[in-house]
């Protein structure tokens, strides 16, 4: 009988420990405390019982959860718990941000991409994402360049210029990018100088443009970058090398 006694007491002394630990507020409390001593892991442990147990109601625990689930590298729950803060318009702008972070961590590229313009969409005054936004379409504009798509690095530079237009590399990009069309315009013209003019004045008329555009870039860019950047300061000695050349074909 005794030990029968005791096997019900510990017992009861276990269910009021566990009651004691679950209860809502305590979660909340114990998750805060875990968050602020950077414990992730125990902080999205706390987060998202107290989250389940309140049927995800509460905007502001799911967001820190979503913070927390990145931290300890769970993209999918961290995607759960964002999009949640996004349904009730919870940090809109933060709460687009790390549902994009998640995406990208999922290797979702195309999600990731139309989570960015929603974003900017519902939170414009957001600067990470319209950074992160001018961010891809910088590398898109990379990589097609460097496999020679040269229409879709030029239109993939424009976008970033539609996000920021004071980004050095894709102003730089595009001018070097249009001062290229034009000399090979004009190389694969140069034949048609005594055989055929009028064929020639209009490719001529066509480099012309490129030309002019290459300048109208590669100005704008000149006055942002700085000498005392070694990458930036290449940058600046080829624009002052290509500025003159441009001025003599456009006379």
């Amino acid at each position: 009988m005794k030990k029968f006694l005791l096997s019900i007491a510990l017992c009861c002394a276990a269910t009021n420990f566990f009651a004691q630990t679950t209860e809502p507020g305590n979660l909340i409390n114990e998750g805060k405390a875990a968050l602020e001593a950077k414990n992730y892991q125990e902080a999205f442990t706390k987060f998202s019982t107290y989250l389940t147990q309140t049927n995800n109601q509460d905007s502001v625990i799911a967001y820190n959860c979503g913070v927390c689930a990145d931290k300890i590298k769970k993209p999918e729950e961290a995607l759960k718990y964002f999009d949640i803060a996004i349904q009730k318009k919870y940090n809109l702008g933060n709460a687009y941000v790390g549902k994009a972070g998640a995406l990208k961590d999922l290797k979702k590229d195309s999600e990731y991409l139309a989570t960015l313009k929603e974003g900017i969409e519902a939170a414009p005054e957001n600067k990470t994402l319209k950074r992160l936004h001018a961010n891809y379409y910088l590398n898109a504009g990379i990589k097609a360049q460097k496999a020679n798509k040269l229409d879709d690095a030029e239109e993939a530079f424009k976008q970033v210029l539609a996000d920021d237009e004071k980004n050095t590399n894709a102003l730089y990009s595009l001018g070097t990018l249009s001062y290229n069309k034009a000399a090979l315009v004009l190389k694969n013209a140069a034949p048609l100088a005594n055989s055929d003019k009028a064929k020639y004045d209009a490719q001529k008329e066509i480099a012309d443009k490129n030309f002019q555009n290459a300048k109208t870039y590669l100005e704008r860019a000149l006055p942002l970058l700085s000498a005392d950047k070694p990458r930036e300061k290449s940058m600046i000695d080829n624009i002052k090398k290509l500025l003159p050349q441009i001025e003599a074909q456009l006379k």
